[in-house]
């Protein structure tokens, strides 16, 4: 067993004074809000339950619209937030080259019956909104920003969530700021927010046992999220699931249609608020690292780095790649994957083609985001992928696609 492994995105570290009550620490949720220049938020246990939370309100102030617009690529999760809601799933392709909803596609869907258009800033990416904003305005939708990966990211000089007419975070594991689980939804609609709270009272009951278990897992985190132990909590199931051949349990993809919902503990927001005060300063050195490695990134070629939209200010958890080839991202998967370098995938296939999401997705021809799907790999942007370790990754991405 290898001694020291990178984990696939940048979480922040918590530490030992976070799990320990302090004076003055303040509120999680007042000062997210504050951070993020936001006036309308709430949490939930999860960002999975703060989509179920926006699409549940949205379909009470609209109950004659039933679909929701979703990128083809995106988080199986989403999927299943939109079937808990009892609300027909679209899928959009991509824009070839991009992380946005392909423009004519998106025009060609949206309708009378369209409820809502999930746009994704993927891998802490911004992504174009207005084209969003337009066509779901002009039939009367609206616009959720799905920045479950991108925490503190803005956009036109606002948090991302407040562009659209509403968004949600995550902070499970790898996100950033983590409570374990947990998540947070936004919106810039005073009408909407009291919808969303009433929603959040009805589908979010206590439950002790989740709570319990939750905080244990927090507990685990701060324990064993350092690259001497990540062999054993995250390195080893990795390569069993990839031994057998099971990619998407080695991704995380495969979940539960009966997702929990739940209120979020006030013991993990107190540890949350703690390290909420460090959270910038760790925001800012990943974005100085990032902006160090980007230029050899860039260089490679034939490859596409993700990067954001004009206007955009994204965080950066990981790269997000896209390789010339299926046959070369396979190749340097076979190098790098296990290798403890925090070589990875996002998604495992683009949306159609998870089998156990067929009850809820219709077969669409969605070429982009399956190229997206068969091409692209991501390299973690964590502080602990020191320069040796950078370097022998970008090695062998020049090798490969030199071969």
């Amino acid at each position: 067993m290898r001694e020291y492994e990178v984990p696939p995105t940048a979480g922040m570290p918590l530490r030992f004074a976070d799990f320990l009550p302090a004076r003055g620490e303040g509120d999680f949720l007042d000062t997210a809000k504050g951070m993020l220049g936001v006036s309308h938020a709430g949490l939930a246990c999860s960002g999975t339950a703060s989509l179920t939370l926006l699409l549940s309100a949205l379909r009470l102030l609209a109950p004659q619209r039933r679909s929701v617009i979703v990128p083809a690529y995106t988080c199986p999760l989403v999927v299943l937030a939109v079937a808990r809601c009892g609300l027909k799933m679209r899928l959009c392709d991509l824009a070839p080259g991009s992380l946005a909803l392909d423009p004519c596609e998106l025009a060609r869907l949206c309708d009378e019956d369209t409820l809502a258009v999930l746009p994704t800033h993927l891998a802490g990416r911004v992504v174009e909104l207005e084209t969003s904003r337009r066509l779901a305005g002009e039939v009367g939708a609206w616009v959720i920003e799905d920045a479950a990966q991108a925490f503190g990211a803005r956009l036109e000089g606002r948090s991302v969530g407040l562009v659209g007419d509403a968004g949600f975070f995550s902070f499970a594991v790898g996100k950033g700021l983590t409570l374990f689980e947990g998540g947070m939804w936004v919106t810039r609609h005073p009408e909407l927010a009291a919808s969303i709270e009433d929603a959040s009272r009805r589908l979010l009951p206590w439950r002790p046992s989740w709570e319990l278990m939750r905080s244990l897992q927090l507990i685990g985190y701060g324990l064993c999220y350092r690259p001497s132990l990540l062999p054993w909590v995250y390195g080893r199931p990795l390569r069993r699931a990839l031994q057998r051949g099971e990619v998407a349990e080695a991704l995380g993809d495969v979940f539960s249609a009966d997702f929990p919902l739940h209120r979020l503990g006030r013991w993990r927001q107190k540890v949350g608020a703690r390290a909420l005060r460090r959270w910038p300063a760790f925001r800012d050195a990943l974005q100085a690292q990032a902006q160090e490695r980007l230029p050899r990134l860039r260089a490679l070629p034939g490859v596409t780095v993700f990067e954001d939209a004009p206007g955009g200010e994204g965080v950066w958890p990981l790269f997000f790649l896209q390789l010339p080839s299926e046959a070369a991202r396979e190749e340097v998967l076979r190098r790098l994957w296990t290798a403890g370098l925090g070589v990875s995938r996002m998604f495992a296939h683009a949306l159609p083609d998870y089998a156990y999401l067929r009850p809820w997705v219709e077969e669409a021809p969605v070429p982009v985001a399956r190229a997206l799907a068969a091409r692209s790999l991501t390299i973690s942007n964590s502080l602990w992928l020191d320069e040796g370790r950078f370097a022998r990754t970008v090695h062998t991405l020049e090798t490969v696609l030199a071969d």
